[in-house]
């Protein structure tokens, strides 16, 4: 009796991670910023929807030149606002904070920040501009790829 009731629960258990599973997606970015003054490449996740529109955003940005390389841990949300009349067309704001790891030569310290964000996405396709405080890029501009939307 008791090996049948984990089974159940085991197999409800895989049936609703598999469920929740297919609303998020990975996707990439480039582009580039402004102070520093450097191009961008990154990968993210998203999930489903936490909340009516509000979604978890998280992503990995590597950031080249300006002398320097930079690494951004970026932990933020989306609020999504349907562009009407063509529904479509995804118009999103969000931020959060970020973890930024500065590297120029011999030189490595990490530095704490935090973003604003303005988006649009049609399908997988996404472009979106960054503002950047504390010690986070001023400015981002970029465009990417959301896979399994």
């Amino acid at each position: 009796m008791k090996m049948r009731r984990r089974a159940a629960l085991a197999a409800l258990w895989l049936l609703l991670v598999s469920a929740s599973a297919r609303a998020q997606t990975f996707g990439v970015r480039a582009g580039a910023s402004a102070d520093p003054n450097q191009f961008y490449a990154g990968a993210h996740y998203e999930t489903e929807d936490l909340a009516d529109r509000l979604r978890f955003r998280p992503n990995v940005e590597i950031g080249v030149g300006d002398d320097r390389t930079l690494i951004a841990f970026n932990i933020e949300f989306t609020y999504r606002l349907s562009v009407r009349p063509v529904p479509m067309w995804q118009f999103y704001v969000g931020g959060g904070p970020a973890l930024n790891i500065y590297h120029a030569t011999d030189n490595t310290h990490p530095e704490g920040g935090f973003s604003a964000l303005a988006g649009l996405s049609h399908g997988p396709l996404f472009t979106e501009v960054k503002l950047g405080a504390l010690k986070s890029p001023s400015f981002k501009i970029g465009v990417g790829y959301s896979f399994g939307r």
